[in-house]
């Protein structure tokens, strides 16, 4: 019996180191199997990790893909040769209207064309005159008369001084015969003051340049009938010359004087003319604020009055940032440019503009030169947008 006990326990030990073999293998498993899940779990966090890293850096690369691109320039400061640019209308510097000074009558000859040029006392035209010279005979004639009383007035007078010494005629007579020749005489003064009225009105029949120039109107036909109050027959500029009415703002006004050469270029012509101030308006027109330079010109063909014209006049030096019309924008709050700042964000800034060159407009407040201004597109931005700066030369 005890032998079989023994038996039974032996059994019972087996069995229980087979139970906890089997309790050891089980906890083996499991550790195995979490492992391997926490590495699923590690692999599954990598790849996640991964593919949001590689869709963060798609969407910076987009994000950067979509900041504009900007030109910009850094101005500085230049010394700027001051220009002042007008527009008017060219006229005659000097307008001389003729007309008829004579009675008048009918135009027998026009000797002018508009575009002739003249000289002083030139005849233009030509009234009839038959009836005038008809008249300048008759008082020749009566000359001729007169001066005949007035010989036979002195032969008698010379004949009584002769006789008067033998006592044939009195002194009373010789006063009367001295009186008889003196009137004679006076009366051939008389008579030739007459044709020399009647000669002088003949010629006022012509109608002249009263001084050389450039006929610009003809406003008279042959057989037509003018007096003095026909009005103007002929306009002729004198000697030539034209003149740019220039009209100017009062801040532009102010900065010229007497003498400034400015250059003209009238509309259609290819070419500009030199002239210079010769009067600046003392009054500015209450309506539109402006007032009127007046440019002396040259005679030259080309100058046609009634043409319109521009000018530009030199005003002086200053030194200030230039920048190209593409940069300054202008809306209700006045002219601003946009300025690209150490962020490489963009800044309205307000600025203030004066003389215009052909290579640009001066900035004469707002800008110190330094800054980095947006070239162009800058009717795209808004202030605050991010943008690439990028640095180009000035006028590039």
């Amino acid at each position: 019996m005890n032998y079989d006990a023994k038996i039974e326990l032996g059994d019972d030990e087996t069995a229980l180191d087979a139970l906890t073999h089997g309790d050891a293998q089980d906890r083996a498993s499991r550790r195995r199997m979490w492992l391997i899940l926490a590495a699923i779990v590690v692999v599954l966090i990598g790849i996640w990790f991964l593919l949001h890293r590689g869709n963060a850096d798609e969407f910076d690369a987009a994000k950067q893909e979509q900041i504009p691109t900007v030109s910009v320039i850094q101005p500085g400061r230049a010394s700027i040769t001051g220009t002042i640019t007008a527009t008017g209308s060219l006229a005659a510097r000097r307008e001389m209207p003729v007309g008829s000074a004579g009675e008048g009558g009918s135009v027998a000859q026009v000797l002018v064309d508009a575009g002739a040029w003249v000289e002083q006392g030139q005849v233009l035209a030509v009234v009839d005159r038959s009836v005038q010279t008809q008249q300048i005979a008759g008082l020749a004639s009566q000359i001729d008369v007169s001066a005949a009383d007035a010989r036979l007035a002195q032969a008698n007078l010379d004949r009584a001084l002769k006789l008067v010494d033998r006592g044939f005629i009195s002194k009373a007579d010789v006063d009367r015969l001295t009186a008889t020749r003196d009137a004679a005489v006076a009366r051939v003064g008389v008579a030739r003051a007459q044709l020399g009225e009647m000669q002088a009105r003949t010629r006022r029949l012509n109608i002249v340049a009263p001084a050389a120039g450039l006929v610009l109107e003809r406003n008279v036909e042959p057989g037509q009938v003018v007096t003095a109050g026909s009005g103007v027959l002929f306009r002729i500029a004198k000697d030539g010359e034209m003149e740019l009415r220039a009209r100017l703002s009062e801040d532009d006004l102010a900065k010229l004087s007497i003498g400034q050469e400015a250059q003209i270029t009238p509309v259609g012509l290819g070419r500009s003319f030199t002239g210079q101030i010769w009067q600046v308006a003392p009054t500015i027109n209450a309506t539109d604020r402006q007032g009127e330079a007046r440019i002396a010109l040259p005679y030259a063909r080309e100058l046609r009055p009634g043409g319109f014209a521009s000018a530009e006049i030199a005003s002086g030096a200053l030194v200030a940032p230039m920048l190209p019309e593409s940069a300054i924008m202008s809306d209700a709050r006045g002219s601003f440019v946009y300025v690209v700042g150490p962020n490489d964000k963009v800044q309205r800034r307000s600025v203030r503009t004066g003389t215009v060159t052909a290579g640009g407009i001066a900035v004469i407040e707002g800008l110190s030169g330094t800054e980095r201004v947006v070239l162009r597109a800058g009717g795209f931005l808004n202030e605050g947008d991010a943008v690439k700066a990028r640095l180009v030369k000035h006028g590039g």
